[in-house]
């Protein structure tokens, strides 16, 4: 096979050693050619670099129009979004006709495989004692709803803890608001919870100040709107149940005496809420790798959250958008390689021969 083939090619010395040579050609380094140029051409290569600046500021311009237009469709799309909140809460029941979905063809001939493969009459018997379970537990809406969606999400779930279900279970809806014409762009996540034992609050908030604009320093490196920092809320947690807190005993030993104590000591606990508490970030300050490694995670989930789990809930419920994101990374990441794979190696076969 062609895996084969590879692996055999790449365990000769002389064709790594060309491969690693016309890598080093791809990492994109100066060519020195622009050094070489006369003096009057290095001119009009400013001329250039003032025109491309200007391209940044249209650019951001744009950027400042698509804004506007998130704005605008983020009306249109909350109505639909406030009757999904209804249906899961159980504020609303939806009629026969909205529940009625056509399975698509894969979904048909895999419902005919079990009705053919199986004792007809068990399966009714079977569905007979599933309906009697459901009508006996008359299940509200649809329960544990957005704690399905992050525990379905790689990137959620790795922050959710075990403590941390329980109160996400309470969690009613997530919403997204933008920041109103004329102010500075940003958006903010509304996390709504029903009354609970855990926290007081009705609404948790977490809001992301972006900028659209080139710097002045480095005006070539925009490529679009940035978070710049994020803001969290105070979380009014009931006595006892502050999940970001948990308390350890260490004992200690006197020097003098040599008599040993115990010390109870409260510390941070990992949880899915520390999201709501981010590190502070000062103007203009410089961040330690740490800090700056939290907040590059904590931007990433903020707009994962308010670019596919917002819009696309339900398909993150069921798993189906997980599936799609997977075939779009493997196929064309497989592809990609295969491919640049093959170019190398070819080229380092004709250098060879």
């Amino acid at each position: 096979t062609s895996r084969q083939l590879t692996v055999q090619m790449m365990q000769n010395p002389q064709i790594l050693a060309a491969l690693q040579e016309r890598l080093d050609g791809l990492n994109g380094s100066p060519s020195g050619y622009m050094e070489s140029l006369p003096k009057v051409v290095k001119r009009r290569v400013n001329a250039l670099k003032n025109l491309q600046v200007k391209c940044a500021h249209i650019e951001a311009k744009f950027y400042e129009e698509v804004h506007e237009l998130e704005r605008k469709y983020a009306a249109l799309y909350q109505p639909l979004f406030d009757k999904r909140s209804e249906i899961v809460k159980a504020a609303y029941e939806p009629t026969d006709e909205e529940c009625e979905w056509k399975a698509d063809e894969e979904e048909e001939l895999t419902v005919r495989k079990c009705l053919f493969n199986q004792d007809e009459m068990k399966e009714k018997a079977k569905l007979e004692e599933e309906k009697k379970d459901e009508e006996k537990e008359d299940p509200k809406g649809i329960p544990e709803f957005w704690l399905t969606v992050f525990k379905n999400v790689d990137l959620l779930s790795d922050m959710l803890q075990e403590h941390d279900e329980p109160i996400l279970k309470h969690l009613q809806d997530i919403k997204v608001k933008f920041s109103d014409p004329g102010q500075p762009m940003s958006f903010t996540l509304e996390f709504l919870f029903e009354a609970n034992d855990f926290f007081t609050n009705t609404v948790l908030t977490k809001t992301y100040k972006m900028r659209s604009e080139p710097d002045e320093s480095d005006p070539f490196s925009f490529d679009g709107p940035e978070i710049m920092c994020c803001t969290g809320c105070t979380i009014e947690w009931t006595k006892g149940k502050n999940v970001t807190l948990k308390t350890i005993k260490k004992k200690q030993k006197h020097k003098g005496r040599g008599t040993v104590r115990t010390v109870t000591k409260t510390v941070p606990n990992d949880s899915f809420f520390n999201f709501f508490t981010p590190p502070d970030v000062p103007e203009n300050a410089e961040l330690d790798e740490d800090s700056e490694a939290v907040l590059a995670a904590d931007f990433e989930i903020g707009h994962f959250i308010r670019e596919r789990i917002v819009p696309r809930a339900v398909l993150y419920f069921t798993g189906e958008a997980i599936e799609d994101d997977d075939d779009d990374y493997d196929e064309e990441g497989e592809e990609a390689d295969d491919e640049v794979r093959a170019l190398l190696i070819g080229e380092c076969l004709l250098r060879l021969l």
